[in-house]
């Protein structure tokens, strides 16, 4: 690990790690996800935001370019080690206390369903300070409250840096909220990640 890894993970012992995007979020997970390894032993979960009117793909897209295997979660499916998770469209993604799944049909949060802050701030109550939070770039507010409720247990927080981003909205509202343990080009979370498992 570098310097900043160093930093940052020093002490820290993650079990999952929660990732928010929105616009422009495929590209930057697109060049974050696919360098982790096939041991990487965390669950990764992610929300995206996406139309509710059609099906995802995601899961299939991705899984062509990562190591790790790759599904969209389902209601009481429980979180497994290594594995990336997405949420479907059209409901909400929480994690339960017993580290399993749970979709409900509640009212959009900032005109998203699924949520990002409600995914962030279930993980944030169910890991405490054994999680990580990455938020991306996205055109909305949604996950800086969920980023807040991270850093507030104890977790780890790295956000976009709003200059590498798309659209900077969503970094930006969640620096402002709360400042991030981390705010760095998406390059360098990738970075981040891959020194995650130095950490099990």
């Amino acid at each position: 690990m570098n310097a900043v890894h160093d930093a940052l993970l020093a002490g820290r012992k993650i079990d999952a790690v929660v990732i928010g995007a929105s616009a422009g979020g495929i590209d930057a997970l697109l060049r974050i996800l696919p360098a982790l390894p096939r041991s990487f032993g965390f669950s990764v979960t992610v929300v995206l935001h996406l139309p509710d009117d059609r099906d995802s793909r995601l899961a299939e897209v991705f899984q062509q370019r990562l190591a790790m295997p790759v599904r969209q979660a389902d209601d009481k499916m429980p979180l497994e080690a290594g594995t990336v998770y997405f949420a479907p469209p059209g409901y909400h993604l929480s994690i339960e206390r017993d580290l399993s799944f749970s979709l409900s049909q509640e009212d959009p949060v900032h005109f998203s369903r699924p949520a990002i802050d409600l995914l962030m701030e279930s993980a944030a109550d169910a890991y405490g300070k054994r999680l990580a939070g990455i938020l991306l770039t996205g055109a909305s507010a949604d996950g800086a409250a969920g980023m807040a409720r991270i850093a507030a247990c104890g977790g780890l927080t790295v956000v976009q840096d709003p200059l590498d981003a798309e659209i900077a909205t969503m970094p930006l509202a969640a620096i402002r909220l709360r400042a991030p343990d981390a705010v760095l080009s998406v390059p360098a979370i990738g970075a981040l990640m891959a020194a995650m498992k130095e950490t099990q």
